[in-house]
């Protein structure tokens, strides 16, 4: 974290350049089994290949609108930061009709289809699969994104006292997050969120805060399919020091 820092972005860079090999997500979906672990190189990297995406095939700049329709998963909080680095504002759950692009995982794929700009499907499969056959109307992010770049230059420079963000009925400049952010970390935790990416709460315990304090996050999905002995377990093994369920 670098006092400098004045969007999600920044952050991420100063992550980057202090401690590049460090973890920063692991992912869990405790309903397929899934485990990831992506250090902060392996997510920055991620992030500046959806950029590109974002910026360069999608065509969206500052101030354009990504309905995000995505549940509490990796590939979210890279989209996430995605849209920091590029400058547009994150809705998270926002209403894809009034959208330039959409961002939808397989669940929400109707919803998706009134956004009559750019759409984006995950599949959101282990490993960041592809979809075994690519929804019409949409373009499969698995497919896309692996050819993009991977060092990202945004075509505008950010302006962190924009929009950035909206969650749960509140709009937050990139300048806000970070702010916030900042208040809720606790320096070098390692955090399990079983929150969901659709408040405040969720995004700042599951990404935001332990980017900003040099932590890191365990980012669990679907947490109620497991036990609450292996719930302990999970702790103790992953070195967690803060929970948030």
């Amino acid at each position: 974290m670098n006092a400098t820092d004045r969007t999600p972005a920044d952050l991420l860079r100063s992550a980057l350049a202090a401690d590049p090999g460090r973890p920063l997500v692991t992912f869990y979906d405790d309903a397929t089994g899934e485990r990831v672990e992506l250090s902060v190189a392996t997510f920055a990297n991620w992030v500046a290949k959806t950029a590109n995406l974002l910026q360069g095939e999608l065509g969206a700049g500052p101030g354009d609108r990504v309905a995000v329709l995505l549940p509490a998963h990796w590939q979210t909080a890279v989209w996430l930061l995605a849209c920091s680095s590029v400058g547009v504002v994150a809705d998270v759950g926002g209403d894809p009709s009034g959208a330039d692009v959409v961002v939808s995982g397989p669940e929400s794929l109707e919803a998706a289809r009134a956004c009559g700009g750019e759409r984006v499907a995950l599949a959101l499969r282990p490993l960041g699969g592809r979809f075994p056959q690519t929804p019409a109307g949409f373009v499969d992010y698995a497919v896309e994104v692996p050819s993009q770049g991977d060092r990202f230059v945004a075509f505008s420079p950010v302006d962190p006292e924009e929009p950035a963000l909206v969650v749960g009925g509140g709009e937050f400049t990139g300048a806000e997050v970070v702010e916030r952010a900042r208040a809720d970390g606790d320096a070098g935790a390692r955090v399990l969120s079983g929150l969901s990416y659709d408040t405040w709460d969720g995004l700042s315990s599951g990404l935001y805060a332990p980017l900003a304090s040099g932590g890191s996050v365990v980012l669990c999905r679907n947490l109620d399919q497991l036990g609450e002995g292996a719930l302990a377990k999970r702790v103790e093994s992953e070195r967690v020091g803060v929970s948030r369920l």
